[in-house]
């Protein structure tokens, strides 16, 4: 954060508000760990704080403290629509424009609150009075952190926003894996575990819960995945009825397309999740190196996200949207051998 927008943000905290803090549709661990940790560290301050999802969020994150207290949208409409009418700072976190929300949106727009922006997306809307973003930085969760180093609030880091904070950056890193996990994210994450967080713990309780659908919908989806050498590319496709054959649960298919993107010569993995209910084909991107699938995503899928790691969505028919992809590679052969 700059000193300009530290000023502002202290004015605006300076004495009690009624906040809320919104996380993006379809929340993941990042946005649900992002959203708690600086919900905790607000209400220390002496703010009446209360967390919003546009819908609900997958169980392997429901055992994180206070994810109970969380309010969802779609679920509890009335409450929801209150607490934003009643607000008078919103803090959104880890999206980069309001429509990411979903319907949410619309009761965004008409807000009154000022709006407070923290987030690690490219290209974020100008709707905030502080918009602090950081493309570089690894996850919201960790950008957290420093929005409370900024504010001279580490001292108030406890085991619960800790937790919170660990699984947000824990996830959104794949495990520390990931080009964007740095010195300083290590550091950070140094930091949470002596303050209580404990690794050990939170790895089981977010990766160790497989159920046997889950396993059984994972591997329908690993044969029907399909290599296309000459794009150094993979692409995975999950039908409505394999979903549920399968008995699908929110969060089931978090983190399949990893599996495409983890064979020899690919640099580009993507995978097709066919959604009945909303009549759309959900999409997620990954890639190795420098090919943007944040740029391709944004192109072709009303999406976006980072260079190595989006999402978006298409409307026409499993089979089209696949075979819409294999022409739409064929622009993009040179750079996806020479990436």
């Amino acid at each position: 954060m700059n000193s300009e927008d530290i000023s502002i943000t202290n004015k605006l905290l300076s004495t009690a508000k009624k906040i809320v803090v919104v996380g993006h549709k379809n929340p993941d661990g990042d946005a649900v760990g992002s959203c708690l940790g600086l919900c905790n560290f607000l209400k220390q301050n002496g703010h009446q704080v209360q967390v919003v999802m546009p819908n609900d969020f997958p169980d392997f994150l429901k055992w994180i403290p206070e994810a109970s207290s969380i309010i969802n949208y779609e679920q509890n409409f009335e409450e929801t629509k209150a607490a934003i009418q009643q607000a008078e700072i919103i803090f959104t976190l880890d999206f980069n424009a309001l429509n990411r929300t979903g319907g949410l949106a619309i009761e965004l727009e008409q807000a009154t609150a000022d709006f407070i922006l923290i987030d690690h997306h490219q290209q974020p809307d100008n709707y905030a009075v502080v918009t602090y973003s950081d493309v570089g930085m690894c996850s919201t969760s960790e950008m957290v952190f420093h929005f409370m180093e900024a504010l001279d609030g580490v001292e108030l880091l406890n085991k619960e926003i800790a937790t919170q904070l660990y699984v947000g950056i824990m996830t959104d890193t794949g495990s520390f894996r990931f080009p964007a996990t740095t010195a300083t994210t290590h550091r950070v994450i140094a930091n949470l575990i002596e303050a209580g967080a404990n690794n050990s713990t939170i790895h089981q309780n977010v990766y160790d819960t497989n159920s046997p659908d889950r396993l059984k919908l994972l591997g329908a989806a690993l044969n029907n995945m399909v290599m296309l050498p000459e794009f150094r590319t993979a692409y995975i496709t999950i039908s409505q009825n394999e979903l549920n054959e399968n008995n699908f649960k929110k969060g089931d298919t978090e983190g399949f397309v990893n599996y495409a993107l983890s064979m020899s010569g690919v640099i580009f993995a993507i995978i097709f999740i066919e959604n009945k209910k909303e009549d759309i084909i959900k999409i997620s991107l990954r890639s190795k190196g420098d090919f943007s699938v944040n740029e391709f995503s944004r192109n072709h899928y009303n999406g976006g996200g980072h260079t190595n790691a989006a999402g978006g969505r298409s409307l026409k028919s499993l089979t089209d949207t696949t075979e819409e992809f294999i022409s739409i590679l064929l622009r993009y052969k040179k750079e996806l051998n020479e990436s």
